[in-house]
């Protein structure tokens, strides 16, 4: 083939690893990855050495999707046991930050009794020292925060563990990610470069634009070896063209799960990018990388989890995307890193924060940020918001997975912005239990029953009507809430018509319907048209 004038195949995975293992935003920031090394890494690989056989079977048990358990069929252990090793020789630093986490936390319960904390600083593990500040809260409670700038620019932050691995795929398949390492494959790349690495905006836009073979094949220092696995990943055969919206509407396309693309034809929004692959057989209909503009003038993340903020999106949509839209996160504490730290780490220097009703402007539209309450199993987590967006005189509210258990709020909010043309929400009402996400951040054990009744969730039936009556709108969609294929590697979500959450939208859903409200539960693909 013409080397100079190839393009990336459309099925080619750009997967970001953290220490091998898949890299969700958990795993950026220095203190929350320290943790997820110890409380999750370090604890799922030794399970597995001890007892392989137990998580073959269990990976098998429909009840046990998302559980702590390695996808390998029991094989393999020989590797698993020295990624284990690698891990404790390689993740030292973090690991010993780790265990200072854990130890500074004793030393506030056992003597922080209301009096001043200045004594303590002496006690603080020598690791963290400079790191922390110790606080109370107005109950007297003690706790501490990072200063997380400072982590960053310490040896805690290695982009060392950070690395990518190029595949390609021919299926929506994967092991759930959250509790499978990936390990050596002759068919896959892996290259120890970090996230922000130019050349990967370099490869990402050989998916529309044809480039050199030799020239990218020498920018990411692919090792002589694996040139024709990686020559493989190139074809001559150019995408299809993507044709721009030039219409008068407003087009919102549904990709999948939460991600919504905004179009009109001089400006594009892409909320919580989730994107799939094409190229292969599918059962499931579906937009890709294809059906995005070239330019995408605001991404906006609504929250910190796995399922919103997906590198494997992310960093190949990084060459096109102006500004990159956040929330604001409570600085410094454990559970709630910041979202612009992280994002500016790994490449991208275009990130703006936004707290709980401020609003951005543009051209005649604005985005504004309100009040994203519940789904954080009541920890104090301030990186999570909703997103109003106005283009011309037509609304539309973006709710995520907030969970309305106070109507009020909305209601406040209505007040000030009025009703919205159209609603989209998820309605994932019954959640994993806190410790499934944030379990590593948790310095003690959590009671079974404290621990199952502070859940994941967004909202049922009746909370989900608290939206729609506070916002009056004129069409409800809901998320399928993981249920395409290709969210199952990250959201270990399956549903039947019998499961709590499709109940509960199917009621909104009806609900909606006999008020006049045009209602549908999404899934695969959707395009809606609004005039302006």
């Amino acid at each position: 083939m013409n080397t100079d004038q190839v393009y990336l195949k459309p099925n080619l995975v750009i997967e970001p690893l953290f220490d091998n293992w898949y890299a969700w935003s958990h795993l950026i920031s220095p203190a929350t990855a320290a943790m997820n090394i110890t409380g999750r890494h370090l604890k799922i690989m030794s399970s597995y050495i001890q007892a392989p056989a137990a998580h073959a079977a269990a990976v098998k048990n429909p009840k046990m999707l998302g559980g702590p358990f390695i996808d390998y069929d029991g094989k393999r252990v020989s590797e698993i046991e020295q990624l284990r090793n690698n891990t404790l020789e390689n993740q030292k630093e973090l690991i010993v930050f780790s265990e200072a986490v854990k130890e500074l936390n004793l030393i506030l319960m056992a003597k922080a009794k209301g009096y001043s904390l200045e004594p303590l600083y002496e006690e603080v593990p020598e690791v963290l020292k400079g790191y922390v500040e110790l606080i109370y809260d107005l109950n007297n409670q003690p706790s501490f925060r990072f200063f997380e700038p400072l982590l960053y620019n310490s040896e805690f932050y290695k982009e060392t563990s950070q690395s990518i691995l190029l595949w390609l795929t021919d299926n929506d398949q994967r092991p759930f990610v959250l509790s499978t390492p990936r390990l050596e494959d002759k068919d896959k790349i892996h290259l120890n470069i970090p996230f922000s690495h130019s050349g990967l905006d370099e490869l990402s836009t050989m998916r529309r634009i044809p480039g050199s073979f030799s020239k990218i094949k020498k920018k990411l220092d692919i090792p002589a070896d694996m040139e024709a696995v990686f020559e493989s990943f190139f074809t001559t055969d150019a995408p299809k063209p993507y044709e721009r919206y030039r219409g008068d509407k407003v087009r919102m396309r549904y990709f999948g799960h939460a991600c919504i693309l905004v179009e009109t034809k001089d400006l594009s929004i892409l909320i919580d990018p989730i994107i799939s692959y094409y190229g292969y057989h599918q059962e499931v209909n579906r937009f890709s990388d294809m059906d995005l503009p070239d330019t995408i003038d605001y991404v906006l993340i609504t929250h910190n989890h796995q399922d919103h903020i997906l590198f494997e999106t992310l960093i190949p949509l990084r060459h096109k995307i102006k500004n990159v839209v956040v929330p604001r996160s409570s600085n410094g504490t454990l559970q709630d890193p910041s979202l612009k730290l992280m994002f500016n780490s790994i490449g991208f220097d275009n990130v703006v924060e936004i707290d709980e009703m401020d609003t951005i402007k543009f051209h005649d539209c604005s985005i504004t940020g309100i009040p994203f309450i519940g789904e954080h199993s009541d920890l104090n987590i301030q990186a999570k918001i909703c997103h109003y967006v106005r283009v011309g005189d037509f609304k539309m509210v973006f709710v995520a997975d907030s969970c309305n258990v106070e109507s009020k709020i909305y209601q406040r909010v209505q007040a000030l912005l009025g009703d919205v043309d159209v609603i989209f929400l998820g309605m994932e009402c019954d959640g994993a239990p806190l410790s499934w996400l944030y379990g590593p951040l948790l310095t003690e054990p959590l009671p079974r029953d404290k621990d199952s009744s502070r859940r994941l969730a967004g909202s049922n039936f009746e909370r989900g009507k608290g939206l729609v009556q506070a916002f009056n709108p004129k069409e409800v969609y809901v998320y399928a809430m993981g249920q395409e294929p290709w969210l199952e590697f990250i959201s270990s979500i399956k549903y039947t018509a019998e499961s709590h959450p499709i109940i509960q939208s199917d009621l909104l859903i009806k609900d909606c319907q006999a008020n006049n409200i045009i209602a549908e539960r999404l899934f695969g693909e959707k395009e809606i048209m609004y005039s302006k």
